[in-house]
């Protein structure tokens, strides 16, 4: 998988070459200080309830990893078949696995430098003399780049379909969104507790299964092969995808 590798530092140079992903990252970094500031105050100086609250415990944390990496990913590849540039890749030597992988893992790259300033709080309130428990934080911030991923490759996905970047956003944040609703359909349906379909999409429900594992530190790997699971799902649906535009 060398391709995959030349593909990933391409991308992640061009993402940290861009406007875009830069401001992202300031405003990210911006909303989770603020937030981070107002549950110190809520929760009265709780380090660990504040770190709960900012990776996995709030409707913020949720909303940064529906939005961020649909902006992300919306030019990775409708942006490159609007210019033609994804002709040339295309034709390159390279699988379209290879290209989708090396994609993921950039704008997953970008999303883990972002979660991973929670760490730098935790040094802060140390250094003040209230330190944090470290595994909380750390299963925290290792969750967040799993979800992160996720809608990374849902993303991707998306945007494989689409030669207009805006489009594919919008529609990748509809889908992200559909994933966290999928438990709920059963409220909808009003199925009984012992329906199969119910507990299917109870099984299915991506808040609980973070909040299960990485947000109380407990790490717990069927949760994490969960997300690789559902990350591994959405890129076969990208690679599938990208390998239908050569007949487009």
């Amino acid at each position: 998988m060398t391709g995959a590798w030349t593909i990933y530092r391409r991308e992640l140079a061009g993402l940290f070459l861009s406007p875009l992903a830069w401001v992202l990252l300031a405003l990210a970094l911006a909303f989770n200080g603020f937030f981070f500031v107002v549950s110190i105050k809520g929760y009265q100086g709780d380090i660990g309830q504040s770190m709960s609250f900012l990776l996995g415990g709030s409707l913020t944390f949720w909303m940064l990893v529906v939005l961020l990496p649909p902006l992300l990913t919306m030019r990775m590849f409708s942006e490159e078949a609007r210019t033609g540039v994804l002709e040339f890749l295309l034709t390159a030597p390279v699988t379209d696995l290879a290209v989708v992988l090396g994609k993921l893992g950039a704008a997953t790259t970008l999303m883990a430098v972002m979660w991973s300033s929670s760490l730098f709080y935790g040094v802060v309130a140390a250094a003040l003399g209230t330190a944090p428990d470290w595994t909380p934080l750390l299963s925290g911030v290792f969750g967040a780049i799993l979800v992160s991923g996720l809608f990374c490759s849902v993303g991707l996905a998306v945007s494989a379909l689409s030669n207009t970047p805006l489009l594919a956003a919008f529609f990748a944040v509809i889908a992200n969104v559909a994933i966290l609703s999928l438990p709920y359909i059963d409220v909808l349906l009003a199925l009984p507790p012992t329906s199969p379909v119910r507990v299917a999409l109870g099984h299915a429900n991506v808040i609980t299964q973070f909040q299960a594992s990485f947000v109380v530190g407990a790490f717990d790997t069927k949760h994490a092969l969960f997300f690789v699971v559902w990350t591994a799902f959405f890129t076969f649906l990208a690679t599938r995808f990208l390998e239908a535009r050569r007949w487009w």
